[in-house]
C-alpha cells in the first residue's frame, strides 16, 4: 500500500530541485558503516578513486517515450549485479543530506520522497548503503556496473520505470558535484548512490558512486 499521507494533488506540485535544494543533498555523507574488509567493494573501472567533479554525456531521449506521472517507488532491481529490494520514503536529516535507511537491513534502498519519483520528468534519486557492520549491504555491487546495462524501478501505481545505464562515476564527498549529479535534463532519469573510493576505520568512505541512467521504457 502507498504511504499513507500520499497525495497525489500535492506531489504534482513539486518543481525540480533548485539549487538550494541541491546543496543540501550534495553531501550524501550518511552511509558511514564500512566493514573494514581487504579488498572493498567493486569501484567503477574508469573511476577507481574520486574523480574530478564532471558528469557523463547523457544519451539523446528516446523517440515517443512519456514520461509518467508521479507515483511512489517500491522496489528496485538490478539484475546485473542481482539487487532486488524494497524501497523506503527518505527525506533529509538534521544535517541536511538525504537520510539513508536503517543500516540494520541489508537489503533496503532509500528513495527521496521530495523530489521526482523515478520515471517522473526530471532526476529522481536513490540511495543505499554498500555495506554495514555484517558485511555487503544492498548497493555493494554497484561500482561494478557498465554502461547499456538496466535498473528497473517498481511504483506503487503498478507501473515499472526501466532505465538504461550511461555512466558510473565516483567523486570525493568534499568535492561532491551536486548540481551535476542532481541537474534536471528534461527527460526522467535515475540517480543511485551509495559510498565508494577509498575507505579507512576513522572517517569511513572518502567517495560516492553515483549511477547515471535514463528512463528507455515502462510497463
Amino acid at each position: 500500500m502507498p504511504p499513507k499521507d500520499f497525495r497525489v494533488s500535492e506531489r504534482r506540485r513539486l518543481q525540480p530541485w533548485g539549487v538550494l535544494a541541491l546543496a543540501m543533498l550534495s553531501g550524501l555523507a550518511m552511509m558511514r558503516n564500512g566493514v573494514d574488509v581487504t579488498s572493498g567493494p567493486p569501484q567503477p573501472a574508469a573511476a577507481a578513486r574520486p574523480a574530478a567533479p564532471t558528469a557523463p554525456s547523457a544519451p539523446s531521449a528516446a523517440a515517443g517515450l512519456e514520461p509518467l506521472p508521479f507515483a511512489p517507488a517500491s522496489r528496485i532491481k538490478i539484475p546485473a549485479i542481482r539487487v532486488a529490494a524494497p524501497i523506503m520514503d527518505v527525506g533529509l536529516d538534521a544535517d541536511g543530506w538525504v537520510a539513508a535507511p536503517p543500516p540494520q537491513d541489508a537489503n533496503l534502498a532509500g528513495w527521496y520522497q521530495n523530489g521526482i519519483s523515478p520515471g517522473q520528468r526530471g532526476t529522481s534519486v536513490v540511495v543505499g548503503h554498500v555495506d554495514n557492520t555484517q558485511g555487503p549491504a544492498v548497493f555493494y555491487g554497484l561500482g561494478s556496473l557498465e554502461k547499456g546495462q538496466h535498473i528497473e524501478v517498481e511504483r506503487y501505481d503498478g507501473r515499472v520505470a526501466v532505465f538504461e545505464i550511461y555512466g558510473i562515476e565516483v567523486y570525493a564527498k568534499d568535492n561532491f558535484p551536486g548540481v551535476r549529479v542532481y541537474a534536471d535534463t528534461g527527460a526522467p532519469e535515475l540517480r543511485v548512490i551509495t559510498c565508494g573510493g577509498g575507505y579507512t576505520r576513522a572517517r569511513g568512505y572518502d567517495g560516492n558512486v553515483v549511477v547515471y541512467a535514463r528512463m528507455v521504457g515502462s510497463r
